[in-house]
């Protein structure tokens, strides 16, 4: 069915063609920009080797940021308590809110990210992937925090959690 009144056109993501960009601990599959959902979303899937860290504390100013996990656990931080993700879990963090996630300590994690509403975000990971690689510097992620709407913030009980796991 075609409804001509629709913002975008219907989006169709194979698996095969989807884009990736790696890491040394996570490969990141990107599904859905801002700019092929007419603003509506952003998407994508991480996989977490086990004890990888996948963002410090940080919130977003406009978008919410949801997570579905796939198979693993996950490790998260929202405001200031911790938790622990499992194989089904969904969590909706809402903007302004100071969050931060990694493979659950021994485990790895696989995870659907969802952004509302979206923001073209694929740079954003395209050039976290780079940092972890060692081919940038972090320098360039603090420099693009306002074009991706990313802002880091210091969390002293994350920092204590990310320590605990050896």
């Amino acid at each position: 069915m075609n409804d001509n009144n629709a913002p975008f056109a219907p989006l169709l993501t194979r698996a095969a063609d989807a884009e990736t960009t790696a890491d040394p601990s996570s490969v990141m599959t990107l599904l859905a920009d801002s700019g092929t959902t007419g603003g509506q979303l952003t998407s994508y899937r991480s996989t977490f080797a086990e004890g990888a860290v996948g963002a410090p504390a940080h919130f977003h100013t406009k978008a919410s940021e949801m997570f579905y996990v796939i198979d693993g656990t996950l490790q998260v931080l929202v405001g200031e308590e911790l938790s622990v993700l499992e194989k089904g879990d969904f969590l909706l963090v809402p903007p302004h809110t100071a969050h931060a996630f990694a493979a659950a300590p021994g485990a790895e994690a696989d995870v659907l990210f969802v952004f509302t509403p979206g923001m073209a975000r694929f740079d954003y990971l395209r050039l976290l992937g780079r940092v972890m690689r060692g081919e940038a510097s972090f320098e360039e992620i603090k420099a693009s925090s306002e074009q991706y709407d990313n802002h880091y913030v210091d969390s002293p009980v994350w920092q204590k959690a990310l320590a605990e796991r050896g």
